[in-house]
């Protein structure tokens, strides 16, 4: 499966070099290979994208990526690259970038996260063709959560556990709605999408659709335990 044709889609995948909760993350051997490359390669499988691009401040970062088969054809400015930098101005950057150095315009986009190693290519031609056939402006990895969020505990000021929702108290789990949470793995979007999120616009004033993933899929590897379980599961899912 591919993207309709006449449409022009890149892949954008926003890379830096200075992580720091754990160091040199993104060039890190996840399982003998470096992270990025993982990733660049799960891209590359889905054969939707006339460029596959990686948004990086840093050398090795690049000379990896481009050895991996993506395209590093800009630096991304310092301003970019601190660890206070949000996601959205470093990919309309990017946009721009790509749209001046190839000349080309750019209908869809997929930002996919340098750690998102236990994505499939077949997760992103599903959304791919989500986006396309219900004429959305994006869609995104989403996981449900594994507990009705409205028999949510907290631990108040007093240091006892309160329920967030009180009235929530005798509801039955299955009478409640179902809810999901940002799985942080992709965003398959129109370029507009990115511009509008710097200005503020809330999801409900866009078309976003929630692509499901596997829970076992979302891993956020913010630790070393965090990289370790996601080895684990790697291994144990048997990803290519």
């Amino acid at each position: 499966m591919s993207m309709p044709e006449r449409t022009r889609s890149v892949a954008v995948i926003p890379a830096r070099g200075g992580s720091k909760r754990i160091v040199r993350k993104n060039s890190r051997n996840f399982l003998g290979v470096p992270l990025i490359v993982r990733t660049i390669r799960t891209v590359l499988a889905s054969d939707l994208f006339e460029r596959v691009v990686v948004s990086t401040d840093d050398n090795e970062i690049a000379d990896l990526s481009r050895a991996a088969g993506a395209d590093v054809p800009f630096v991304r400015p310092a301003e970019y690259a601190t660890d206070e930098a949000p996601t959205a101005p470093v990919i309309v950057h990017a946009i721009e970038q790509i749209e001046s150095i190839y000349g080309m315009g750019i209908d869809f986009v997929c930002v996919v996260y340098p750690a998102a190693v236990l994505l499939t290519p077949g997760d992103l031609v599903r959304a791919a063709a989500l986006l396309t056939a219900d004429d959305s402006d994006a869609v995104i990895s989403t996981i449900e959560f594994p507990s009705a969020i409205e028999r949510a505990l907290r631990v108040n000021d007093a240091g006892f556990i309160e329920m967030r929702w009180p009235e929530h108290r005798f509801t039955r789990s299955q009478d409640l709605p179902t809810h999901v949470y940002d799985a942080g793995q992709f965003y398959w979007t129109r370029p507009k999408y990115w511009s509008e999120q710097i200005s503020g616009k809330p999801y409900s004033d866009q078309r976003v659709l929630s692509y499901p993933m596997h829970r076992w899929q979302a891993v956020d590897i913010d630790t070393e335990d965090d990289w370790t379980f996601a080895e684990k599961l790697f291994e144990l899912n048997a990803i290519n």
